[in-house]
């Protein structure tokens, strides 16, 4: 007998006009670095020809899904915390739920490609040019892609199927599964079901892929005789395993869950490290940690 919610408020970070201002300055420097941090990823693997091999064309999939995932999330949410645009209608909460996790499954799936691709390069280094041709990246890289998108279109479907009579407060800067399932007035037991399977096969299944290589890649690399060798080896996949690291244990805390219910203000702060500061630390970490990229690098900055 409710009326249905047409539209929701979102609450962002309670606080002070100050308090919520240097979260708007903190959020805007950190979108400004994520997107110049990965275009020049983009950029640099573009101009450089000795970084055309598959590694790379996965970094830049993966640089452009990161300039578009913090994209999807603060521009809105500094309009929230000023106080200018703290509405967002149904079908725009909707839209942006799917569009974010199917962006977050697609980036599992991509970290998990690349595991396998070090896998390749380091157990089978005289092989590897003709195991992973060009062929091969492309249509591990396109179904990355498409298997996010995929994986997340029935779980937006049974979200979008929920009623909301009120209230309209989201408890968050960005519409995520667990506020919609928390205002909700229907039975969410479908759309929690859904959340947890898809994250078992999107996350779990993913994960497995990449410590089952790591595992071999480990393996081999404790086999090579020399101190250098196994430390050329092992700078070769370091910065993919850091982020790794990085993105899977905030994912798992956030969606491998029984029950989206629970702990909404510890989700708001992962979430603020899943979809600002990690897009930020990516191309820093393989910048940093990776001596092509340095080189290719520097040459650019000599050319210029």
């Amino acid at each position: 007998n409710g009326t249905s919610v047409k539209e929701f408020i979102l609450l962002g970070f309670p606080g002070t006009w100050q308090f919520r201002v240097s979260f708007v300055v903190v959020f805007a420097l950190m979108y400004t670095l994520t997107v110049i941090g990965n275009a020049s990823i983009i950029a640099l693997v573009w101009r450089s020809s000795n970084l055309h091999t598959p590694m790379y064309f996965f970094l830049c999939n993966l640089s452009f899904l990161e300039i578009w995932y913090t994209t999807g999330v603060v521009p809105k949410a500094i309009g929230v915390m000023l106080g200018t645009s703290q509405t967002i209608s149904f079908s725009v909460c909707i839209f942006q739920l799917f569009f974010l996790l199917s962006l977050g499954s697609t980036e599992c799936f991509l970290l998990s490609v690349m595991a396998y691709d070090r896998y390749l390069a380091i157990c089978y280094p005289l092989r590897y040019s003709s195991l992973m041709n060009s062929v091969l990246s492309i249509r591990l890289a396109l179904s990355s892609w498409l298997g996010g998108f995929l994986a997340i279109s029935l779980l937006a479907f049974l979200t979008s199927r929920l009623t909301f009579c009120g209230p309209d407060v989201i408890n968050h800067f960005l519409c995520d599964i667990d506020s919609c399932l928390a205002l909700s007035c229907t039975d969410t037991w479908p759309v929690e079901l859904a959340t947890f399977l898809i994250s078992i096969i999107v996350v779990v299944a993913s994960c497995v892929v990449t410590l089952v290589s790591y595992m071999y890649i480990i393996s081999s690399i404790l086999q090579i005789q020399s101190a250098h060798g196994r430390k050329k080896a092992f700078s070769t996949c370091s910065a993919h395993l850091s982020v790794v690291t990085i993105w899977y244990g905030s994912t798992m805390f956030l969606y491998v869950k029984p029950s989206a219910q629970n702990s909404l203000d510890l989700n708001k702060i992962v979430n603020t490290f899943n979809t600002v500061v990690t897009p930020l630390l990516n191309p820093f970490i393989y910048t940093l940690r990776n001596k092509e990229v340095k080189l290719a690098l520097g040459q650019a900055f000599q050319k210029k």
